[in-house]
Order: C-alpha cells, then structure tokens, then sequence
C-alpha cells in the first residue's frame, strides 16, 4: 500500500550517498541528523554488541531524528561501520589517522557493514544490511605515504580512510560484495522498496 509521503529526506550529511541517490534518478532533500554517535558506539559495544547492530542502531537513530521535525516524510537513515579482528574502526580525524589505519588493515581482510532503513512519523518501515569482506594488499610504506599525499581530504569521511571509487582500488587485492554497499548504501534494495511505495517510477 502506498505511503503517500509528502516529501523524501536523506538523514545524512555524506556527500558519497548523496551521489548514488542523486545519480539514480532520486528526486529527494538533504538534512543531516544531529546526534552524539560517539556515546552510542562506547555504550553498543560496552553492552557486547556487533559492528552490524551498531551500523543499525545508528541508521535508525538518524532517521527517527529526522523524521520527528518532518511530518509524514519518508526519511532515509544509513550508517557504515567496519571490523577487524574483532576491532571497529571509526573515521580517520587527519592524514594521520589515515596511515594508521591502513597500516592496522594492511594484508588483512576487514568486513564494512551498511545499515540502511526508512521511517515515517518516528516508526521504521523498512530496513536493510548488508555486508561485504575487503582484502587489503600488502603494500609498502612508501605507497602509504603516496596515497595519503595524493588523496583529498573527502577520505576522512570515510570509515577506512579510502574510496574504492578513487585512488582507493589501489589499496586492495580482492573484494566480496556489493558495490553500493561498500560506498556506504545498499542502493538496490533501497531503490526497490522506494519502488513499491511510489517514490520512483515502477
């Protein structure tokens, strides 16, 4: 049944999705959700839970967020975390923290974790996650330092600190799973359920 929805939001400030929706065809608005997400990851984990519940967690929270200041809107939620051995990693804050994660990755396989939901009036009505398994080569240090030099400052949005769609493919030897997901949104189920609610062309 259709949700009849005044308007489409994406509850997020990420200029990768951003693109995928805008170049899908995507008629929709931008309003970043505003929320503490440093306090929510300590407390998840502290609680034992998994990098997939925390991606949820966090999507969901953005989108209700949003969703109480709009009325009847369909308001998208996404988030993206990443493990390692057991170890989440956040956002590189500078170059710095760039090079240390991608000495902690190098030669080791990483999983990314994409969360992506919609709610309406505060309630979810759907959700997504999806998972894909990234190998990193062993590179030298001296490619390290190139790549941080040659990239821009867009990677620190990044929760690995690269973007395969750019210099980034270079920093890996093998990669299991959707594209989409990977940059951060699970854009065909995404795409389909916005679909059957109307909100793109059948």
């Amino acid at each position: 049944m259709p949700v009849n929805a005044v308007k489409l939001i994406l509850a997020s400030s990420s200029k990768t999705r951003h693109a995928l929706l805008k170049n899908a065809g995507v008629t929709f608005e931008v309003i970043a959700a505003k929320i503490d997400e440093s306090q929510m990851k300590l407390a998840l984990k502290q609680s034992g839970a998994t990098a997939v519940h925390l991606a949820e967690t966090l999507a969901e929270m953005k989108a209700v967020r949003v969703s109480q200041q709009n009325p009847s809107a369909l308001v998208i939620g996404s988030d993206q975390t990443l493990d390692c051995e057991d170890i989440w990693y956040d956002k590189p804050l500078d170059a710095k923290g760039v090079h240390a994660h991608l000495l902690a990755l190098r030669a080791k396989t990483h999983r990314l974790n994409s969360a992506v939901c919609v709610v309406q009036n505060g309630q979810v009505l759907w959700h997504h996650n999806a998972q894909a398994l990234l190998t990193m080569r062993d590179f030298s240090d001296e490619f390290i330092s190139f790549y941080v030099k040659s990239v821009s400052q867009d990677i620190f949005q990044s929760v690995g600190g690269y973007q395969l769609e750019g210099m980034g493919a270079q920093l890996f030897s093998s990669i299991k799973g959707d594209y989409f997901t990977i940059l951060g949104l699970p854009l065909l189920p995404l795409l389909q359920f916005l679909r059957q609610h109307g909100m793109v062309k059948h």
